[in-house]
């Protein structure tokens, strides 16, 4: 039986990408959820994951490039799922131990380096802990986690491909 080529598996990774954003795009605009920082920072992978997925599709490389693309993604969504881990961490943990709110994006811009913006952000805050969207019992960052495992497991999996 022969496998679905690396080429169209990277587009199908591709179109995953696209239907997570919709599906965040439609919680934002539609349901009214507003992102928090790190819920930023997961979009953000999940963009660089997919356009390096698109890149690979369009590009249709050999098996040391499939390597070098896999490679990429596969950085992305390990970034990715840190930042879903630690939104998970901070949705479980007691709200009296929880890290104060940040002042806007927009302020912090123009007040700060961008070195003390990544930290902050990545450090996260009391609104990336509030939960107020399930499915099936799970939040949106156990969701974005389970996503993230499925890119790494794409990831090796185009990467150890023999054909």
């Amino acid at each position: 039986m022969k496998l679905a080529s690396p080429r169209s598996m990277f587009y199908l990774a591709f179109i995953g990408c696209v239907l997570m954003m919709l599906a965040a795009l439609y919680l934002e605009h539609v349901v009214g959820l507003a992102p928090c920082p790190l819920c930023i920072v997961q979009r953000i992978c999940v963009i660089a994951f997919a356009l390096v997925c698109l890149v690979a599709a369009l590009h249709g490389p050999g098996k040391a490039g499939r390597r070098g693309y896999s490679v990429l993604a596969l950085l992305t969504a390990l970034a990715g799922g840190a930042t879903a881990i630690r939104q998970i961490w901070l949705q479980n943990i007691p709200a009296d131990q929880l890290p104060s709110c940040l002042p806007s994006l927009e302020y912090m811009m123009d007040a700060l380096p961008f070195q003390e913006i990544a930290r902050l952000v990545l450090h996260g805050t009391a609104e990336c802990a509030e939960v107020s969207w399930t499915l099936f019992g799970m939040s949106i960052p156990e969701w974005t986690l389970l996503s993230f495992i499925a890119m790494v497991l794409f990831c090796f999996w185009q990467m150890l491909r023999r054909d």
